[in-house]
């Protein structure tokens, strides 16, 4: 299937109901912020960001009149302090805005902030976004279900993302993957396996490679490599069930050709297994507040009907859980398919799913 037909041309920004925004305010996601994504449009001119290569990253930095200069850099550095501090000023003495990037490409079309402490020169970066609802229900489906925690800001019609450090996956495939050793291919095509899985479960859709990272981690002798999703646009959206699996991304082909080499079926099972079972178990330690995101998606609109529809009978085709047949909206289809994995994959072992035919 090309990607054209797999993936719409370009998906709506969804507004924030009340009943999200009320979820937001009460989990402290909803904070009064001194600038919103607009007031970063109004620069006055931008010159292309290149990489190490030489190669445009599809971003440019954007410079600003000098009497509005002073006044956006206190505003990001007092963004700053909210996100990763106590939000006073107390710190910004000590921070300098070093760029405002902005990017051209996707539909978030974010701004890329980097903060330096003037004082150690250790820097970091968070993204100023336009709010969207289907994004903020899947950073927030991020922080439960995955093993990583997210920490992001909502106010009005600007979302603040703290950075999600890592290796890009398309960098790491094509300049890292070719010298690794055999062992940490095998590991990396486990954990392409969990990811994929991991998508496919809570709906998080166009994870190709550049919209994943790379993290490796070093554990005594050897490099342990985690693969963390970056960008929640896609999040309960499309139609197509493949969407929600990177496996089928051409972008991915090499991951996938090294769970071919690497795993045998048996392998793979077993890790898609232990991912289910994983997030079945972190969908209870959730309690009330995936609860209540839950209950707010259920009602809300963050995709097309001829979507929903389309991914309710696919999911339906491939889980034949009856359940399926009664969703009426995005939300509902998600509602169910976590509700599918909590009941079918919590506790189970491989035993039970040949002896149970539970499909896998």
């Amino acid at each position: 299937m090309s990607e054209e037909k797999l993936m719409s041309k370009k998906k709506p920004a969804y507004p924030v109901n009340d009943k999200l925004d009320a979820y937001l305010e009460h989990y402290n996601r909803k904070i009064e912020i001194p600038i919103f994504y607009e007031d970063l449009l109004r620069f006055s001119g931008s010159v292309v960001v290149y990489d190490a290569n030489d190669e445009d990253t599809l971003w440019v930095r954007a410079y600003y009149p000098e009497f509005e200069r002073k006044e956006i850099d206190d505003s990001l550095k007092r963004v700053y302090s909210i996100l990763h501090s106590d939000g006073s000023s107390n710190i910004s003495q000590y921070l300098n805005v070093d760029a405002v990037d902005y990017c051209t490409f996707g539909n978030s079309k974010p701004f890329r902030i980097r903060i330096r402490n003037i004082l150690n020169d250790n820097f970091t970066y968070f993204y100023v976004k336009k709010t969207d609802a289907s994004r903020i229900y899947g950073l927030e489906l991020e922080h439960m279900l995955s093993p990583y925690n997210l920490n992001f800001l909502v106010y009005k019609d600007t979302l603040i993302e703290e950075h999600i450090a890592g290796i890009p996956g398309d960098v790491f495939i094509k300049e890292m993957l070719p010298s690794c050793t055999e062992s940490e291919k095998a590991q990396l095509a486990k954990e392409f396996v969990k990811f994929n899985e991991r998508c496919m479960i809570r709906l998080l859709g166009d994870m190709r490679s550049y919209n994943y990272v790379i993290v490796p981690v070093h554990d005594f002798d050897h490099v342990v490599y985690r693969i963390r999703a970056i960008d929640f646009d896609q999040q309960c959206y499309e139609g197509r069930l493949n969407v929600y699996r990177p496996q089928f991304f051409k972008e991915n082909f090499e991951m996938v050709e090294l769970v071919r080499k690497k795993l045998l079926r048996d392998s793979v099972d077993q890790y898609k297994l232990e991912e289910r079972s994983i997030v079945a178990k972190r969908i209870l330690s959730s309690g009330n507040r995936i609860k209540r995101l839950r209950s707010i998606a259920k009602k809300d609109t963050i995709s097309t009907t001829a979507n929903m529809k389309m991914l309710r009978d696919q999911i339906l085709d491939l889980t034949l859980d009856i359940k399926f047949k009664k969703c009426k909206s995005m939300g509902e289809v998600l509602d169910s398919a976590l509700n599918f994995v909590r009941r079918n994959y919590q506790g189970v072992s491989m035993k039970q799913i040949i002896e149970q035919k539970i499909k896998i």
